[in-house]
C-alpha cells in the first residue's frame, strides 16, 4: 500500500518537474535602444503543463483587455518564444531566457513576472490581471 501511494506521488510530481521557473540568468540590454514599445515574451518548452499554457493565454489576454490601443498601434506587443525550436534560441540567448518566463522589456529593462504567474494565472487570474497592469503602468511611464 506505501509502494502504491509513493508511485502515485512521484507520478503526480513529475508533470511539474518541468514546468519550474528559469529566471534570467544575466542581465542584458534587451535591445539596442530606449524606444517606447513593450514587448512581452512568453518562453516555454515544446511540452507544456496545463498551468504553463494559461500562463501565455491569460497574459496575452490581459494585455489585450487593458491596453487594447496600444496593442493596435504595435506599442504593446506580445510574442510566445518556443526554446526548443532554432527561431527562438537567439531571443532568449539575448536576454539571458533558459526556461519558462514570461517578461516585459522596455528598451533596456525587463520585468521578470515568472513567479507570479505561476502563483496566480490559473488560482487567482484577477490578481494576476492586477500585477500585470501595475508592471505595464510602470513601464509605460518612464
Amino acid at each position: 500500500m506505501k509502494t502504491i501511494r509513493l508511485l502515485l506521488g512521484i507520478a503526480l510530481l513529475i508533470p511539474f518537474l518541468s514546468c519550474n521557473d528559469q529566471s534570467p540568468k544575466k542581465e542584458v540590454n534587451a535591445s539596442d535602444n530606449n524606444s517606447d514599445k513593450i514587448e512581452a515574451y512568453y518562453f516555454h518548452f515544446t511540452a507544456r503543463c496545463v498551468t504553463c499554457r494559461t500562463i501565455e493565454a491569460e497574459a496575452k489576454e490581459n494585455l489585450e483587455v487593458l491596453y487594447p490601443n496600444q496593442v493596435k498601434q504595435g506599442l504593446i506587443t506580445f510574442q510566445s518564444v518556443n526554446l526548443e525550436e532554432a527561431s527562438g534560441k537567439p531571443l532568449a540567448e539575448k536576454l539571458g531566457v533558459s526556461g519558462q518566463t514570461l517578461l516585459l522589456v522596455k528598451g533596456d529593462q525587463k520585468v521578470n513576472l515568472t513567479n507570479e504567474g505561476f502563483m496566480y494565472a490559473v488560482a487567482k487570474p484577477e490578481k494576476f490581471k492586477e500585477i500585470i497592469n501595475e508592471k505595464v503602468d510602470g513601464l509605460l511611464i518612464k
